[in-house]
């Protein structure tokens, strides 16, 4: 009878131990990849601040530039605000992720206001051709012709003509039309390493703007936040995220030039200059690969890319890249949380990666209060700078010392 009991008990177990396996949930994709010895480790993305902080709040007198250069508050109360895209009236258009929102920013001259344009999207993105706004999540394509004038105009829906591929993780977008007139629109990895898939992650590609004529760009990219074109060249450079839970400096995140169509820049096989992955391996990964212009920190998440054609800053900036750096989390000692300049020959050799705006981050304490993201160049030559952790933007512009 007692081992009647022992059994039926072991069974009990067992049975309990199997619903719980069943029922517990799986990890968050962001400890995908994280080796066993670091099971315990509490490295972890950093919540966003996803409510309206006022301008009092923000330190923005903590904020370092080069002689010259100054920093204000140009909005708020956008809170998760990502890329920004200007229209012809001068409003300006932005995007945010976990939020969900497109936020449409007027400007009259003496304040700035703010509405939501669409609300409830997954991670949506913004870009604006020809007086129509297009508006990109992961799984919907609007379009709104002739919003600056009607705010009230119903979207087009465009979906079916785009065959988004489903997966959410690094499918979040920045989106661009290019000089060419095509929308250039990245679809990421969906993991933070693997074997994609299918064919259709880690990779660019461009449409016609009714989204016809697809093509396949660029493939082995993890994860780019930001891109834009050379103004001599009109060569495509373009960031790119390093993957995670590889080490605090390895592997760095990515500049990358496309110097044609075609080329493989990696992943998952081979990162920054030449490292080879540790979990997804084959003989030569890094045979035939794009290597980058030049790696931009390890976990430093580069987000926006642009390159200054204004006439504000000293000489010295014009066809210089400014390059926003949001800041790490997959890092023991935090890095990023910046802005940098890039100046590189227009065939990309000769590289130099320079501190522009810093301060969001104190580096005694490791406490940050800002995330910068993306960049917008003005008429008058200023710069918009995002904030996506407080939900503002900044302007930077200059003045001789």
């Amino acid at each position: 009878m007692i081992k009647k009991i022992a059994f039926i008990g072991s069974l009990i177990a067992i049975s309990v131990g199997q619903a719980v396996a069943q029922t517990a949930p799986p990890p968050p994709a962001w400890k995908q990849g994280m080796p066993a010895d670091l099971a315990d480790s509490r490295l972890a993305p950093h919540a966003g601040k996803l409510t309206t902080t006022p301008a009092s709040d923000i330190p923005i007198d903590k904020l370092k530039l080069p002689p010259g250069f100054k920093a204000e508050i140009w909005s708020t109360g956008t809170p998760g605000i990502r890329a920004m895209a200007r229209g012809d009236s001068g409003k300006i258009y932005a995007g945010t992720r976990p939020i969900g929102r497109v936020y449409e920013i007027t400007d009259n001259g003496k304040e700035r206001t703010s509405r939501v344009v669409v609300d409830k999207l997954t991670q949506p993105a913004v870009a604006i051709n020809k007086g129509s706004l297009y508006v990109m999540a992961i799984d919907k394509v609007l379009r709104y012709d002739g919003i600056e004038a009607n705010p009230n105009v119903q979207p087009v829906d465009m979906t079916s003509a785009f065959k988004l591929p489903p997966e959410q993780h690094h499918n979040w977008k920045y989106i661009r039309f290019g000089p060419d007139g095509k929308l250039y629109v990245p679809f990421g990895a969906p993991c933070n390493i693997c074997v994609p898939p299918t064919e259709e992650y880690a990779q660019i590609r461009r449409y016609d703007a009714d989204g016809s004529n697809m093509e396949v760009i660029a493939r082995g990219v993890r994860n780019t936040q930001g891109f834009d074109w050379h103004p001599v060249t009109k060569e495509l450079w373009f960031t790119d995220h390093g993957r995670d839970w590889m080490g605090d400096d390895s592997p760095e995140d990515e500049l990358n030039r496309m110097s044609k169509t075609g080329l493989n820049f990696g992943f998952p096989y081979c990162h920054a200059n030449g490292v080879a992955d540790r979990d997804i391996k084959k003989d030569k990964p890094c045979d035939g690969v794009t290597l980058p212009v030049s790696t931009m920190g390890a976990h430093a998440a580069n987000m926006g890319l642009h390159f200054y054609t204004g006439n504000m800053f000293p000489a010295e900036y014009k066809n210089a890249m400014f390059v926003a750096r949001k800041g790490s989390w997959n890092r023991t000692q935090k890095s990023g949380f910046d802005v940098v300049t890039v100046r590189a020959d227009a065939d990309g050799k000769n590289p130099k990666v320079t501190p522009f705006v810093t301060g969001f981050k104190d580096d005694a304490t490791e406490a940050f209060w800002g995330r910068p993201a993306y960049i917008l160049q003005m008429p008058d030559g200023s710069l918009l700078l995002s904030d996506e952790q407080l939900g503002a933007i900044y302007r930077i512009s200059y003045a001789k010392p």
